[in-house]
């Protein structure tokens, strides 16, 4: 368990013999017979990545909606350096910023955090720890929270420790976040990051309905 805020707590290999004298490696004759395999192509990208692929990215409006938060504070967040775009940052007038699904989930956790009444200064410590955490780890950290510090548990007994100690006044569990916002991030409208294609998102709702008009 570790804390964010005020109180900081080979392998093997194979051995090559050198030809002595007239001894010469022997070439058997089905060996030279063999056809060379024919190298297999790369597989294609998927036509509709998951919306946690890193082929996916999501401009701002839609970051403000998955996170729940609004453009201004979007916007101050990522001049300050608090949560930065990392697909791609603005370059100028009229350009446009591009989140990934990670840029998001962080948004949404610091959303949570500013509610719960934590400070900013100890939320940007909590979010530099983040950024050392890989991706598949997040999903297992439970974020817990008196409301000045913020304490990173990866187990269901670091939790009850805090509990027990009134350290812990609420928590956010990273995995349950992180489940949430991929269900609403496949309903909205993503961009390839290889292509620059618009994924249109897909909800489910929208197409009962179109079906029901068609059946109508």
């Amino acid at each position: 368990m570790s804390s964010t805020g005020d109180s900081t707590a080979a392998g093997g290999s194979c051995p090559i013999h050198p030809v002595r004298g007239d001894r010469r490696p022997v070439r058997h004759a089905w060996e030279a017979r063999m056809p060379e395999v024919p190298q297999q192509p790369s597989p294609l990208p998927p036509a509709h990545p998951a919306p946690t692929s890193s082929l996916i990215g999501f401009r701002g409006p839609t970051a403000c909606s998955a996170a729940g938060i609004t453009y201004r504070q979007l916007d101050y967040w990522a001049r300050t350096g608090l949560v930065e775009p990392s697909v791609r940052p603005a370059q100028g007038s009229g350009s446009q910023r591009l989140y990934s699904f990670r840029d998001i989930l962080v948004l949404k956790i610091v959303k949570r955090l500013l509610d719960a009444g934590v400070s900013l200064q100890n939320i940007r410590v909590a979010v530099t720890h983040l950024r050392t955490r890989g991706v598949a780890d997040l999903a297992g950290i439970t974020l817990m929270s008196d409301g000045a510090t913020v304490y990173e548990c990866t187990s269901p007994h670091e939790v009850v420790d805090l509990l027990q100690g009134g350290q812990g006044v609420f928590g956010i569990a990273v995995g349950a976040v992180w489940r949430e916002l991929e269900g609403s991030l496949s309903k909205l409208h993503g961009e390839r990051t290889d292509t620059g294609e618009t994924l249109v998102g897909q909800d489910p709702a929208d197409e009962l309905a179109r079906r029901r008009n068609r059946a109508g």
